[in-house]
């Protein structure tokens, strides 16, 4: 893990936030989805090299872990972590603010509270 140049709470979470693909990873876990595939077919159209390098990136910060399929070793169902679970409130405070702020948006997906 790449150390830290700030003490900046902020500047240290969009280290590891502050990109669109990361947090929707995060969102479709919350929504149910935990395998590559089902990430790749979200409605935003992640790349493939994008999601593998964002995946990785959320499981070394220990937001996500991998675990494999028991039906092939080569399947791998992404889980979020405790930390990851706790970026719940998050996520529905960004869905509300856009919600309110920003026209044309819509509640698509319902998070559950995990």
């Amino acid at each position: 893990m790449k150390r830290n140049t700030s003490v900046c709470p902020i500047t240290n979470t969009l280290n590891i936030f502050g990109d669109k693909w990361s947090l929707i990873i995060v969102r479709d876990c919350f929504a149910g989805k935990h395998t590559f595939n089902q990430f790749r077919n979200s409605p935003e159209g992640i790349a493939s090299n994008i999601l593998s390098a964002r995946l990785s990136h959320l499981e070394n910060q220990g937001i996500i872990k991998s675990i494999t399929s028991n039906e092939t070793s080569r399947r791998k169902h992404y889980r979020l972590t405790s930390s990851g679970l706790a970026l719940y409130p998050i996520l529905d405070a960004i869905s509300e603010w856009g919600l309110k702020h920003i026209s044309g948006t819509e509640k698509r997906i319902e998070v559950p509270k995990a």
